[in-house]
């Protein structure tokens, strides 16, 4: 039994065909197949049921590529080990960041970590949190950006910042002359939102909801992907839409009038870096987390938890 041939298993296990792990790998097929043939030889069982499609671990296949994850992970901290005697920061770095985190937070920091630590390759996924934590157990990513808490036994946060929600309200909106809003002045009937799997959703109609408008209907009936979208069907067409603080600042002042806060206790959400319990990378890891506070504005570092909406 090798290394290598526990890269393979866990491989096949994450992508259930073998073409497809034998390209994540970098190797033939038939090296692949013949390497998983010889370990399934020596322990004398069959790992996967390869007459279904995509392939399925068997039952002991299971229990194994769980042992494997465990072996090959704790094999891996020996690099890491020598990487944090050197004091070196290199390798790659792969993050998932959701998308209404990523065009407003990735700026504020990418640029100067990647000139503090140029032996560093960063690869950055946009994908819904699902997708993120999916990747963190089948090791795919290092590092996940994302809103918490997901109560996931299986991940680690490591809470970052508070976020504030405001409104984006039209200026023929009834709303639009009041100096701050309160969630039960909110009227789902007049709300643009996103399409359903992303978390702002779901924290969004909770907040409607707490104020105890939940009526649905009329424009509510429209979803974007895109909060730059439901920004500019708000300027353009009418209603209203919430947004997270990141996203409004730097606005310029015509469109910073539609903006307006919540009363308080104004509702946040909890940003983090997220990580498998058994996480490697830990001083790159480290230095992305100082990075990424020291760039933010005082006005968000310096907020206290306060009333933070869930994520489901």
């Amino acid at each position: 039994m090798t290394l290598i041939q526990l890269d393979y298993l866990l491989a096949v296990d994450t992508y259930r065909h073998f073409s497809t792990a034998a390209a994540h790998c970098f190797v033939t097929q038939p090296t692949l197949s013949m390497q998983l043939q010889k370990l399934e030889e020596e322990l004398g069982v069959q790992l996967f049921d390869r007459s279904r499609v995509p392939v399925r671990p068997t039952e002991i296949g299971r229990e194994i590529i769980e042992q494997a994850r465990i072996v090959v992970t704790e094999s891996r901290k020996i690099q890491e080990i020598v990487h944090s005697q050197k004091q070196e920061l290199a390798g790659e770095l792969r993050i998932g960041i959701i998308p209404t985190l990523a065009p407003y937070l990735m700026p504020l920091f990418i640029t100067r970590f990647l000139e503090k630590h140029p032996q560093v390759r960063v690869v950055v996924q946009e994908l819904l949190t699902d997708e993120i934590v999916q990747k963190l157990q089948h090791e795919l990513l290092d590092v996940g950006l994302l809103v918490t808490p997901l109560e996931d036994k299986s991940i680690r946060e490591l809470p970052l910042f508070y976020e504030a929600f405001v409104t984006y309200i039209n200026p023929r909106h009834p709303l639009a002359g009041c100096p701050s809003i309160r969630p039960e002045q909110l009227d789902l009937d007049q709300l643009w939102v996103l399409n359903e799997g992303h978390c702002f959703r779901s924290q969004v109609l909770h907040i409607c909801n707490s104020g105890g408008n939940a009526q649905q209907g009329g424009n509510f009936d429209y979803k974007s992907g895109s909060l730059e979208t439901l920004k500019r069907l708000v300027e353009t067409q009418h209603g209203l839409t919430l947004l997270p603080e990141l996203s409004v600042l730097g606005m310029p002042d015509e469109k910073r009038q539609l903006v307006r806060e919540f009363s308080a206790p104004q509702p946040q959400r909890e940003v983090s870096l997220v990580v498998h319990r058994t996480f490697l990378k830990k001083k790159l890891i480290e230095a992305l987390q100082q990075e990424i506070v020291a760039a933010l504005p005082e006005s968000i570092k310096q907020r206290k938890k306060e009333q933070v909406i869930g994520v489901k």
